[in-house]
């Protein structure tokens, strides 16, 4: 049988235990994210997840926590510019990376040292 890939629903970063406040304050106020609720039977692992367009960040809990250095989602946002000032406000240290034709970027580490990129692509 057949089969093709449609999309991606969600990525998962890792976090220590009793990561959710910090992961709410980065997450849903800084980035402006919407907190989902987690399914009933998944809550007591504690974490919690984020709607970003039409995909989702789950935040888990991870005992032994060895943040993604290296691997990182991409999230594509509009207004790059507005988003590198929100997080300079906020004391979040920006990483350069070089530049890939036809995109700006940048990158940061969320709370817990993941490193996080953010694209805007030009038209």
């Amino acid at each position: 049988m057949a089969f093709r890939f449609k999309g991606i629903d969600h990525i998962q970063l890792a976090a220590p235990k009793g990561c959710e406040e910090q992961a709410r304050l980065f997450f849903g106020d800084i980035l402006g994210l919407e907190e989902i609720p987690k399914p009933e039977n998944l809550q007591k692992r504690g974490g919690c997840w984020f709607l970003c367009g039409n995909q989702e960040i789950h935040i888990g809990v991870q005992e032994e926590l060895v943040p993604a250095k290296k691997a990182h989602p991409g999230l594509v946002v509009e207004n790059l510019a507005g988003l590198r000032e929100n997080l300079e406000k906020r004391g979040i240290k920006i990483k350069e990376e070089p530049p890939i034709e036809g995109r700006n970027r940048l990158f940061v580490d969320d709370p817990f040292g993941n490193r996080i990129e953010f694209l805007e692509f030009l038209k």
